[in-house]
């Protein structure tokens, strides 16, 4: 998932326990009329996605049914997962009156085979559910994202993963080698199919990362590994050396990323590597931000931040990002030695109890008291994100424009570092034809997001620069789960073998009942996914070309970036430099 949240001290001191998230479909009459929305409560164009009904099958017969039932009638249908993590319109199916097809109840273990180091399970089992089942049998899934409330299927399905460079990558998709998929069909084949589709078959790279237009994915079979232990050490650098750095971490450690503090110029190296089993140690991994947070103290920590916006207080967003960076690290960014305390590095221990964590999605106690810190239920983190993979070709360079950026407004990235930094972590090259295309480092950036969508950022100019910077100069590819719209304009066009995805797509669903305006747009099949209006450039909507697009009443102005020329941003008319 890649996100984190800055109010660790309050974290820390107002940790109980609190409900899981709702489900992000709404009906207003049982399941018929319905909204489905993401897990923070709005998509990047604020838009309201409308659906005709929702079905919840409990078994591929029920789910082949229902994709021949809308087939019949020519009805859109989209894939919805359990907890919608998705910031992007994924889930959205084309018209008022689509169908959408919720895996929730799809979450059987079908099985585990402690021989053959195969698991196949139903496309809504969890992360979680994943790890925990293949650690009963003494087996891992080496790679995989730090948040474990994503679905098998929906995790495949925009290609999310962790962090390395060894073996075949750090992306679950390329440690499957069996998918059970239901498409579309003609009325002698009953209106839908079953495709399988195994590790040698011509479909697989068009299928394990698919965004959901190629239809439902029923099961999926996983190549785990024995359960080994891991050791973790942060180490605090200055960021100095962090271009050269970057480029040769991820061949130095199996597990390891960054957290890059800029503004401070400190970077946390997560030292992290397979050992012995025999290695002693029974470490765990409850991240902070994760865990489940007082609604008091998430309102508090977003009205201050509110309060700095509105106030243009740059400087008090520095403060706090100094205090949040050092309970972290004081907390080891919630690794324990023993489930409990920490004590000191290395943290050892089982792979399963380290590689994912997300505790804010266990108890059933009142959300109204407490919720994870992004729950739109109540009044917490709201947020933007840019999410974008550079070849490590182009690593050093980037970092350091980044940082001359930084050096001509030293205050402009602390709001960053309200969100613990930016992420990065190393993706290899996959042959999935919308996976990655070359091995590089995916650069997670997490802002604040105001909720009134005219309302500029204090310094957004400083990450709209370095959005574009990322995408145009340095040839960033988007995390198809995250980021704003600006990102996906054009991006397919990076990807080598997307005619041969679109063929695929052309063969599975010749009617385009899986596809959406949204992912049309994103495909480059037809239109664009930018809204030129009023206020767009605010929102990533667009890249501003007049002062129209940013807030001129409000005094942002859309000039040309301060060290990448070519970049159009919303600029404060108050801005020095």
């Amino acid at each position: 998932m890649g996100i984190f949240w800055w109010p660790c001290l309050l974290l820390l001191l107002n940790l109980v326990e609190c409900s899981p998230p709702e489900d992000p479909i709404m009906c207003s009459s049982k399941t018929t009329n319905c909204t489905i929305t993401n897990s923070y409560g709005a998509f990047p164009d604020r838009s309201i996605c409308l659906a005709g009904e929702v079905v919840y099958p409990t078994s591929e017969a029920e789910l082949i049914a229902a994709v021949a039932k809308a087939t019949m009638s020519k009805r859109k249908m989209k894939v919805a997962t359990r907890y919608s993590h998705s910031i992007t319109k994924l889930a959205c199916p084309g018209g008022d009156d689509g169908l959408l097809i919720s895996t929730r109840y799809l979450n059987q273990m079908l099985s585990v085979n402690a021989s053959t180091m195969l698991m196949t399970v139903e496309s809504g089992v969890t992360l979680r559910e994943v790890i925990d089942e293949a650690a009963k049998a003494g087996l891992a899934l080496p790679y995989t994202p730090y948040w474990w409330g994503l679905t098998i299927g929906g995790l495949m399905a925009t290609g999310a993963h962790g962090s390395t460079l060894w073996d075949k990558g750090s992306a679950v998709h390329d440690y499957v080698v069996g998918i059970r998929i239901v498409t579309p069909a003609t009325a002698s084949e009953g209106y839908a199919k079953v495709r399988l589709i195994t590790s040698n078959h011509p479909d697989m790279n068009a299928v394990k990362v698919s965004l959901g237009v190629l239809g439902v994915i029923s099961q999926v079979t996983l190549k785990l590994q024995p359960l080994f232990k891991r050791s973790i050490t942060n180490l605090v650098r200055n960021d100095s050396d962090l271009g050269d750095q970057a480029t040769s971490f991820g061949n130095q450690h199996e597990f390891g990323d960054m957290i890059w503090y800029p503004s401070q110029r400190r970077v946390i190296y997560r030292i992290d590597d397979r050992v012995s089993s025999d290695a002693t140690g029974n470490g765990r991994n409850d991240f902070i931000g994760f865990r489940s947070t007082s609604t008091l103290a998430l309102a508090l920590v977003r009205s201050t931040e509110e309060s700095h916006e509105a106030t243009n207080n740059a400087r008090g967003k520095c403060t706090d990002s100094k205090t949040t960076a050092s309970v972290l690290m004081t907390a080891a960014y919630g690794l324990t030695n023993n489930g409990i305390l920490f004590t000191g590095y290395p943290v050892v221990g089982n792979h399963n109890r380290l590689q994912s964590s997300g505790t804010c999605l266990d108890s059933l106690e009142d959300w109204r008291l407490s919720a994870c810190p992004w729950d739109p239920r109540v009044k917490g983190e709201f947020f933007h994100q840019t999410t974008f993979s550079i070849g490590l070709s182009n690593v050093k360079n980037f970092i350091q424009d980044v940082q001359k950026l930084r050096d001509l407004v030293p205050d402009a990235l602390c709001g960053v570092e309200l969100y613990n930094g930016i992420l990065m972590r190393y993706v290899k090259a996959s042959e999935a034809y919308l996976a990655k295309q070359e091995d590089g480092l995916d650069f997670d950036i997490t802002y604040y997001r105001s909720h009134d969508p005219m309302a500029p950022r204090l310094h957004e100019d400083i990450l709209e620069e370095i959005e574009q910077m990322a995408l145009y100069k340095y040839g960033g590819s988007p995390h198809w789960g995250k980021n704003r719209n600006i990102v996906f304009d054009g991006a397919i066009k990076k990807y080598s073998k997307i005619r041969a995805f679109l063929k695929v797509k052309q063969a599975y669903d010749p009617s385009g009942l899986f596809s959406s305006e949204w992912t049309d747009q994103v495909l480059g099949i037809q239109g664009r996914p930018i809204i030129i209006k009023e206020g767009c450039a605010l929102e990533g909507l667009c890249i501003c070309s007049e002062a129209l697009h940013c807030a001129p009443k409000k005094g942002y102005y859309c000039r040309p970036g301060k060290l990448y020329k070519d970049a159009r941003v919303c600029t404060s008319s108050t801005s020095s430099v």
